[in-house]
């Protein structure tokens, strides 16, 4: 599955990530990170067709450290992950293996319409996704809108449809129109049929959240 010098690596880039990001208070932290790692593992062990699990966990580990919420500018983030694989010992396959999945997973407000052509994309992304969903992603929104100065909720505020980059990453929403202008939208992304499975259940959970939420809101409870 995975050999000795590939432990290694992924030991190192462990230590890297965590570093990084151990101190985020956003919802990227490093448990966020472990959770994607541990999600893929799932998914990887039940596919059907051989997975690189090595690709695999690489990809979750790294798959933030990219991402343009946590760097200056995408350009910023991209250099800085293209400078990390290089430091490590991978062959050129495994690099741009583990880069294609790092650039083109991420949601982007439904803007990526980049669909990944390896297994092992396919299944981090649906990790990733899945933290997005269920009782993490509720608190993880939660924990972003604090983080950003943004509104739990605000009853004249409503969702926005068909969102740039720019708009979706603007700061002009609330956590609740968070779960309508992506949360809710994830389920339909799922690229595995184990993937598929589990954002069902989160889906489901979200909803019921959202159900009280109002409830509670109006006073009704």
């Amino acid at each position: 599955m995975v050999s000795g010098h590939q432990k290694q690596i992924l030991k190192q880039t462990e230590e890297y990530v965590y570093d990084l990001l151990k101190d985020d208070a956003s919802g990227h932290d490093w448990w966020h990170i472990d959770r994607v790692r541990n999600v893929a593992k799932t998914i990887a062990i039940q596919e059907t067709e051989e997975v690189n699990f090595f690709i695999c966990e690489m990809a979750a580990l790294l798959h933030d450290v990219a991402d343009g919420k946590l760097n200056k500018s995408e350009a910023a983030g991209e250099e800085k992950i293209r400078n990390w694989l290089k430091t490590i010992e991978l062959e050129e396959q495994e690099r741009m293996a583990i880069l294609d999945i790092i650039l083109h997973l991420s949601y982007k407000g439904g803007t990526n319409k980049k669909r990944l052509s390896s297994l092992e994309g396919k299944i981090v992304q649906d990790a990733d996704r899945l933290d997005a969903m269920g009782a993490v992603g509720i608190a993880r929104t939660m924990a972003y809108t604090g983080a950003h100065g943004r509104l739990i909720h605000h009853p004249d505020l409503l969702p926005r449809e068909n969102l740039t980059l720019e708009q979706y990453r603007s700061g002009e929403d609330t956590g609740i129109m968070h779960f309508y202008e992506k949360l809710l939208k994830l389920k339909s992304t799922m690229n595995t049929s184990v993937g598929k499975k589990m954002a069902s259940h989160r889906h489901t959970y979200m909803e019921n959240y959202l159900k009280e939420f109002f409830q509670e809101w109006e006073g009704d409870r």
